[in-house]
Formats: C-alpha cells, structure tokens, sequence
C-alpha cells in the first residue's frame, strides 16, 4: 500500500506566508489524509474484530482470543444439569460376569480368630470391566489335492474368494486400519503403530494404504446411487467447500448432503467448473441449501436457500463493530421468525398463517428498505475505473434485497432448515483432518479419502456402527442404506 503524504513543516510555513486560501488548501489536503488514515484504521479494526461468531472465519482461526460464548437461545428456566426424568447413562453390573474371583476370609479382622470353618452370611459383589489380553487369530487353509484314479487328473479345492495370499491380514482387522486412518484420522503410520502395539504383529503403512484403497475401490458402488440420490431427491440439499492441499497445491472439497446421505468430492476449482464435474447441483430441481456464494446462483433449475447463521453472524458484526440499529431490527426479526417455526413444529402445526407469514414479510422489507437508505450504492466518480468499493453494510444490502425468498424460505416450508450447519458439521471434519495431516500427497488419495468417508458418514448418518459397516465391506458386500434399498426395490 502506497504511503498517504502528509504536510511537512516548510509546506505548512510556505502556506501561511501565501494566505488564508493557501493555508485553507492545505488545511483541506491534510483533513482528506485523516479521512483516508480513519477508514484504512477502521478496516484494520474490523479485520482484527473478525471472529468465529461474527463473520464466517472458522472457529480454529480464533487463537487464543476465543471470544467469549453469547448464545442466541432464549432461557427455557429450566436448571442446568439432568432434567427430570432423564434415564441417564453409567457402568452397570452384569447379571452373568465372564469370570468370578472370590477372596475368601480365613480369620478375624478383630481378634485373629480362624474362620475358614464359618458359613458365609453374604457375598459383596464388585465388578471390573476390561479387556483380555489381545492377539491376532491365525486361520490356516489347506486346500485338499487329489488325483483322479479315472483320468490321472489333479483337483484342487478352491479357496473361500477371499482368502487370495499365502499369508494375508483378515477383514476385522484391516476394518480397523481403515476406522482409524480415515474415521479418525491417524496418519499411515500411527495407524500401523497402533495395530502392531495392539496385537504384537509388525504392519507396514502400505499393509494400512492397501485397506484403505481397497475399500474406496468396494464402496464406489455405494456412493454413486447416493449421489444421484443426492441429485433427485426432493429433501433440502446441503451443499458447502473448503480448501484442502494437495501435493502441496491448493484444491478444493465439496460436500452435498442431507440427514441421511453425504457426498464428497475434491476438485482443483471451487467454482462452476467443480460444480458441474461433481454434477449434482446442476441436476437439482429441489430445494438447495447454502452460503449464498455466487456460483451456486448460476444453477437456476434447483430452488435455493441460504443460510441464515451466516446471515447472522453477519448482522452480529454490523451491530458491535458499526453500531447499525437496523441489523439489530433484523436480527431480532430473523430470530423470532425461527423461534416461531420452532414453537408451531413443536405443536405438530403444518405451517405458519398466511397473516403471521405477510406481518414477518412486511417487516422484513421495512427494515431493509430503511437501511437500504441510508445505505445507498456508491456513485461513480469521472474517471473511476474498476469495481466500486462498498461498505459492508451494502454488500449485506444487495444480497437481502435480491434474495428475500430465499432467506424466509424456512418460515414458508417447515421441510427447510433455517441454515446450513449440516453441511458445515459435515466439512468441519475434513478440517481436523487436515490439521491432523497437513493435507493429501497426492490425488489418488484425496479421492480415495472422499470415497471412504462418503460412505462411512452415510453409514453413520443411519445409525450403523462404523466398524461394523468396515467389516461388511471386506466380507460380503457395503452396507446400502435403507433409502437406497428401496429405491432399488419400486
């Protein structure tokens, strides 16, 4: 940024040797520089001012400054802790313990006298929860080989289909390099260190990359209907991306999912060109969740809806950092209307009154359309070039006015969510595993991560347990979720 020239003292004595008119230009040049320095300090102000609540930075950017926790929920009155009723969760005793240790008493703890001739008047029962000692299983196959008395011919017994090496890893335990490397995300060779500390048996991390590439390879067969099922359905679509590196090179992840279903894919663009390869969004005729970011809006065919936390967040700036009364209007607006959808679910309602839905509408274009006043696009000067700069506020202006039913879609369809966390909750785990990573070396192996985890976050979404779903994969066949398998039944 180039330097804003200030007056030196021999321009301020030359002036006021010229005059009053010199020294009023001056006093002018110098009162423009204040202005320029006020507007770069607040800008840097509000760079700095810029957290996790308030704007879309993710909450890892936060640092030590975590800002402090100002939840937009409303007291319920109720106290904290277990409510009444609340069955609760703890280790409880087992009716028939897999081994019994009795520690008899042979004397008196008070006079030393022998007992070992007494009768037991009661048994005090505690019990420990733990593991066996670990070790891996090994199965042997022998194939049978015999010569045929008729022909002279050898036969050989075949082996089970899976069972293809000499000596081979079996499905239980390379489920559980994959849970760990890719459902926890524990780099290669952590994944082969913890395997070998577990059952005493030395893995290398191509023994982990091998089950990790083979079940990208089964599952493929799963994650292609969930992506047309993605691209079809008439449920809400969440959709959202993220940059990742890979090679050292910056990609981006793009996620597509409902509450039953994920999608991920990684592509080296974030725009149309990644949309359009991933081909869902194109497809779309039902409702599309997300951040309002512009490419999204060239698919006219799908229905879109944005989400309000960001929405949120945004207005939360605009009101601590620029006092904007309006986005404290709005806010609380937004936030009635959400509370209002919630409390009409919660009472089995259908949809909110026509009259509620034209009283929320009516408020809505009030409030923008005051602030859209004293807001007004910025004018071009002669000889301006380039794409005028706007304020913040109207950058949030011209996206309220043009997209007013996307907004409110929430308070118009139950079936529409109010944001678009699904998706967020979705990616946030590709995050931790970047940080726990660094990224992906190479572009076989983004995608084969995006495979994995498609599949396992469906089977997650469905209430399937992850290791067993892993299991499946490597002894008959991936787990198809249940709206699949009806869909392949009609």
């Amino acid at each position: 940024m180039e330097p804003i020239p200030l007056a030196t003292l021999d321009e301020i004595e030359a002036a006021w040797a010229q005059g009053p008119t010199a020294v009023k230009v001056l006093f002018e040049q110098q009162a423009a520089v204040i202005r320029r320095l006020e507007a770069r300090v607040q800008l840097l102000e509000e760079q700095l001012a810029k957290n996790s609540r308030n704007s879309s930075k993710p909450p890892s950017s936060d640092g030590l400054n975590k800002p402090a926790p100002k939840s937009q929920r409303k007291v319920s009155g109720k106290p904290s802790g277990g409510q009444n009723g609340h069955s609760g969760y703890r280790l409880e005793p087992v009716a028939v313990p897999d081994h019994i240790e009795v520690h008899r008493v042979d004397e008196c703890a008070h006079c030393q006298a022998n007992l070992t001739g007494v009768a037991v008047r009661r048994v005090e029962k505690r019990q420990v929860f733990d593991l066996p000692v670990v070790r891996l299983e090994v199965t042997e196959h022998q194939a049978e080989v015999k010569t045929c008395p008729a022909c002279g011919q050898a036969t050989e017994a075949p082996f089970p289909d899976e069972v293809t090496q000499p000596t081979q890893y079996g499905p239980r335990v390379r489920a559980q390099m994959v849970y760990f490397n890719v459902y926890h995300f524990i780099p290669l060779e952590r994944t082969a260190e913890i395997i070998s500390d577990l059952y005493q048996q030395p893995v290398s991390d191509g023994t982990v990359a091998s089950a990790v590439l083979e079940t990208a390879a089964r599952v493929a067969s799963v994650n292609e209907p969930v992506r047309i099922h993605l691209t079809e359905t008439d449920e809400s679509v969440h959709f959202d991306e993220t940059g990742a590196r890979v090679n050292g090179k910056l990609n981006w992840l793009h996620v597509a999912s409902t509450e039953h279903a994920t999608y991920y894919a990684i592509h080296p663009k974030r725009g149309g060109e990644a949309i359009d390869a991933i081909d869902i969004l194109p497809k779309r005729t039902g409702r599309s969740i997300h951040d309002a970011w512009g490419p999204y809006f060239n698919y006219t065919n799908a229905k879109h809806g944005l989400c309000n936390a960001h929405l949120v967040r945004e207005l939360i700036f605009l009101i601590e950092q620029r006092a904007q009364q309006w986005a404290c209007g709005l806010l609380d607006l937004l936030l009635t209307i959400k509370h209002t959808v919630e409390r009409a679910k919660s009472q089995g309602q259908a949809a909110l009154p026509a009259f509620q839905l034209a009283a929320f509408a009516q408020d809505y274009d009030e409030i923008v359309a005051a602030a859209d006043k004293a807001h007004p696009p910025p004018v071009r000067q002669e000889n301006q070039r380039g794409r005028l700069k706007q304020s913040p506020e109207r950058n949030l202006l011209d996206r309220l006015l043009a997209h007013k039913d996307k907004i409110l879609a929430f308070a118009h369809d139950f079936e529409i969510p109010f944001d678009n966390n699904l998706a967020e909750r979705d990616i946030r785990m590709v995050k931790v595993q970047q940080k726990v990573s660094g990224g992906f070396r190479s572009d076989e192996g983004a995608n084969v991560f995006c495979q994995v985890r498609s599949y396992l976050s469906t089977a997650r979404k469905n209430g399937q347990r992850v290791l067993d779903v892993l299991v499946q994969v490597f002894t008959s066949a991936p787990y198809l979720p249940g709206f699949l398998v009806s869909k392949a039944s009609e």
